[in-house]
């Protein structure tokens, strides 16, 4: 049987997923602008919740969360790490450095949109 603990992380892992399934194509956020809009956890929980989605296959675009500084910090989770790069690219948001170029114009705060 799960523990309260084990519920509440699934329902804040959840609630991670569904922001991040909100952020636009062509746009990126932070884990620590996530975790702010949902007041349940830090930025590193939000990482740690996209990771897991990784591993499980869960579909939620993962690649359009970066750090603070708009480095691809999480690009280790993915299948290989160009892979995150490669995604965002896709979608028009240029990355050089493994950091998003243009970031301030790239990036999506749930807080403002939602």
């Amino acid at each position: 049987m799960p523990t309260r603990k084990n519920q509440l992380r699934e329902n804040y892992f959840d609630q991670v997923y569904d922001v991040v399934a909100l952020i636009p194509e062509g746009k990126v956020s932070t884990y620590g602008a996530i975790a702010d809009y949902l007041a349940l956890g830090s930025a590193r929980m939000v990482g740690w919740a996209l990771k897991q989605s990784l591993s499980a296959q869960i579909e939620v675009p993962a690649h359009r969360v970066v750090n603070s500084k708009g480095e691809l910090s999480g690009r280790h989770g993915f299948a290989h790490p160009q892979m995150m790069e490669e995604l965002l690219k896709l979608e028009g948001v240029q990355v050089k450095n493994d950091k998003v170029v243009d970031f301030a114009a790239t990036l999506w705060k749930p807080a403002d949109h939602l």
